[in-house]
Order: structure tokens, then C-alpha cells, then sequence
């Protein structure tokens, strides 16, 4: 008869934990990184397209909006 021995599982101490949070942390640095720089240079683009359109938008209300004075001399 083949028995399988169980064995008592093993408890989990705290560098057990801290040694799977580093391998978990060291994943998403990672990660991180990778995607910094295309999350900075879309950032910068989004600003720079609001600028501009804010501008465009301010440019055209003020031709609507602008008054025409005219000073006749009697």
C-alpha cells in the first residue's frame, strides 16, 4: 500500500511575507517606470492643446464681442 505522507503545512512568518511584498513591489516599480514617461509626454500634450484651444476660443469671442467706437469731429 503507497501511502502519501501529508505533511503539516508550513506556517508563514514575516520574512516570508516581506520577501513576496518585495517581489510584488519590484514588479510595479517596474511597471511603474515603463510607463512614466508616455503618461508625462501625453500629460504635456494634453496641456499644450487646452492652452491652445482656450486661446483660439478666447480670440474668437473677443472679435464677436468687440465694440466699434467711432468719434465723429462736429
Amino acid at each position: 500500500m503507497s501511502a502519501k505522507a501529508v505533511e503539516a503545512p508550513k506556517k508563514i512568518t514575516r520574512d516570508d511575507i516581506e520577501a513576496k511584498f518585495e517581489e510584488l513591489r519590484g514588479e510595479v516599480d517596474t511597471r511603474t517606470e515603463a510607463a512614466r514617461t508616455p503618461a508625462i509626454a501625453l500629460a504635456v500634450g494634453a496641456a499644450v492643446l487646452t492652452v491652445c484651444v482656450a486661446y483660439w476660443l478666447g480670440r474668437r469671442r473677443g472679435k464677436r464681442r468687440q465694440m466699434v467706437l467711432e468719434i465723429r469731429r462736429i
